[in-house]
């Protein structure tokens, strides 16, 4: 990156699409949305500063923003931008009285101009609940969460493999996918004080449709709930339970594929007359089809199907809308392979599809959120005109786990593709701002931050002892929603997805490790009562091999937050970096903070946090 070699990376001149900078965050076309840049002094004077926008694709200068506030050695620039379309993209020249002039875009500071690309983005898709950002999620894999006494009565599927609570989890070969443990949704009801206690907000089920593995990702039927899960019952309790408790509920829903038994494939396969015929991509006869990844259990749906969209996705009487709507009552849903959906050789019908979805969702009720799986970057397609944010690896999980990587470890981390790989924090910095720029703000904050989930290994499990703190502190901190794999906080292991889909061990069924649930539980609570935690601004202070601090802002609240990996030199940045009146309320972790009147300190061990409170400033 170029940048200013005069001036300190904490006093960089910064801006991003929170409530900080702008003034609307749920603009219509034409609306005119104030937007500032901050700037510190030691730039020098300023001569002029603008705001570089488009219009229908034709690059515009806005008229020079005017200096509205100066405080702590900031200057705050204000001009405004024209939804002249509904995306927008802008960035910032900033010419001094010298005549050296900058360009401030998604990924920083430099002395040449910039692509597009590069550039912030704004747009009219901000439909999110006001809840979503100061979510705290937390997933669960029905089969492995919890078994009720009620489980014992459930005759055992043709396909399954029966598993004591206590066996070890296959984690690859003959199995995997028939590996039956028996946990249901009466089990999940048990433990909701477990959860409440924990702090989270959120209870994200992995597919709850019968279907014919342990996973259900193959769905049989979108119309009912497995019976081994409890069936309709036991999910309308469950719902009903999580709601009395305050926690939302989201469900996950296979818009790519269904699986080879549903029932709409089998009236299909060698059934070319059969109206489900073009729910599906057949050949020859309806003996051959497309599928997930060429897994011919999962066939893939052909979304040029109106009979398909009528009954899947289209109006208030398909599978995505009746899960909505009472007796059960999901907030939401979340959707596996949203990347893929609507996507085969020539055809494209993926945003068609997204649209389609989140206009039922809205027609039932408004106040529900739909995430998007992607497990690549995400940033350039997910703007919320579909998904309204995504369950992403490439912004926070990968660059998160190539920092804090065991370098000992000599596992094979799956798709994650980081074997060995560890980067250092600078390279951290980096990779984050680049799969982050992308996104516009209203989907970043709603976007899915996990350490883990059930398709990848345990973070706990491939990162150096004792990291887990170190990750959960950034995932509470991070812009966007943290996501708690079932398990984490019991420090249970798993060296791949399949065999990190373990059961909880409730009665002490395997060794695990209870130490990081107060955690979990103290950083839930400071991430309710900060706004700036969910709402706020993302602003780099400081960033070395080994240690991380940023600041989370609004106009009315800052929170700084310190990582560190290993061992640093105390940490020195300009005091002028907080931006506030230098009074500081330490709020978690065993790390350090003095601040000076020119220059504030920070003291961090090895795999040590903190994270303090400052006093309003510019």
């Amino acid at each position: 990156m170029s940048k200013p070699s005069k001036l300190s990376p904490a006093l960089l001149p910064h801006h991003d699409g929170s409530v900080a900078y702008v003034d609307n965050d749920k603009p219509r076309l034409l609306d005119k949305v104030k937007v500032r840049v901050r700037i510190h002094e030691s730039l020098g004077k300023i001569k002029e500063v603008k705001l570089r926008t488009s219009d229908s694709g034709e690059p515009y200068s806005s008229p020079a923003a005017k200096l509205v506030k100066a405080s702590a050695g900031w200057n705050l620039y204000e001009t405004f931008i024209v939804m002249q379309n509904p995306k927008m993209n802008y960035r910032f020249s900033i010419e001094t009285a010298k005549g050296e002039l900058y360009w401030l875009n998604a990924l920083g500071v430099f002395e040449t101009d910039q692509p597009d690309i590069h550039d912030f983005r704004i747009n009219v898709f901000s439909s999110a609940p006001k809840w979503g950002p100061g979510t705290i999620m937390y997933q669960i894999f029905p089969d492995r969460f919890a078994r009720s006494a009620q489980a014992d009565k459930h005759m055992l599927p043709d396909w399954a493999i029966a598993k004591a609570w206590g066996d070890d989890v296959i984690g690859s070969g003959p199995g995997t996918s028939e590996q039956f443990f028996g946990g249901d949704l009466w089990g999940v009801i048990e433990h909701l004080d477990h959860l409440k206690a924990l702090g989270v907000t959120m209870l994200y089920l992995t597919p709850i449709f019968p279907a014919g593995s342990n996973h259900r990702y193959d769905a049989s039927s979108f119309d009912q709930v497995d019976p081994l899960l409890g069936g309709n019952k036991a999910l309308s309790a469950l719902i009903k339970a999580a709601h009395e408790m305050g926690f939302k509920i989201i469900g996950d829903l296979t818009s790519n594929h269904s699986g080879d038994r549903h029932e709409w494939f089998q009236a299909a396969f060698k059934n070319p007359s059969a109206i489900e015929s073009d729910f599906y991509y057949f050949t020859k006869n309806n003996t051959q089809y497309d599928s997930w990844l060429g897994v011919k259990s999962l066939p893939k749906f052909n979304w040029k199907s109106q009979e398909l969209r009528k009954r899947f996705i289209e109006g208030k009487t398909s599978v995505v809308a009746k899960w909505l709507k009472s007796p059960f009552g999901f907030d939401g849903w979340r959707i596996d392979v949203a990347n893929m959906t609507g996507r085969i050789r020539d055809e494209d019908m993926y945003l068609d599809v997204a649209k389609t979805i989140r206009k039922t969702m809205v027609e039932v009720n408004p106040d529900t959120i739909m995430l998007g799986e992607y497990t690549s970057d995400a940033a350039f397609e997910v703007q919320g005109d579909g998904w309204q944010g995504a369950m992403t690896y490439a912004n926070f999980t990968k660059p998160l786990w190539r920092w804090l990587w065991n370098p000992k470890n000599k596992l094979e981390a799956g798709f994650m593709g980081i074997t060995g790989r560890r980067e250092n924090g600078l390279q951290f910095v980096e990779s984050h701002k680049q799969f982050a720029a992308g996104f516009p703000w209203h989907v970043r904050l709603n976007n899915m931050n996990p350490l883990d989930t059930h398709d990848i290994p345990r973070f706990k499990t491939f990162t150096v002892p004792g990291a887990q703190i170190v990750g959960v502190t950034a995932q509470f901190t991070f812009p966007g929603i943290p996501v708690i794999w079932a398990g984490d906080e019991f420090g249970l292991d798993g060296w791949n997805g399949e065999n990190s889909r373990t059961p909880l061990p409730w009665n002490n069924e395997r060794p695990h490790d209870k130490s990081m649930i107060e955690a979990y539980a103290q950083l839930a609570k400071i991430r309710k009562s900060h706004p700036a935690l969910t709402e706020g601004g993302f602003r780099w202070v400081y960033s070395s091999e080994e240690a991380l601090v940023f600041i989370r802002e609004t106009k009315r609240q800052s929170v700084l937050v310190a990582l560190s990996r290993g061992h640093d030199k105390d940490i020195e940045f300009p005091t002028d970096a907080l931006a506030s009146n230098t009074k500081a309320k330490a709020l978690f972790g065993t790390a350090k903070l003095e601040v000076g009147k020119r220059n504030s300190k920070l003291k961090l061990d090895k795999l040590s946090v903190g994270i303090w409170s400052l006093s309003v400033g510019a």
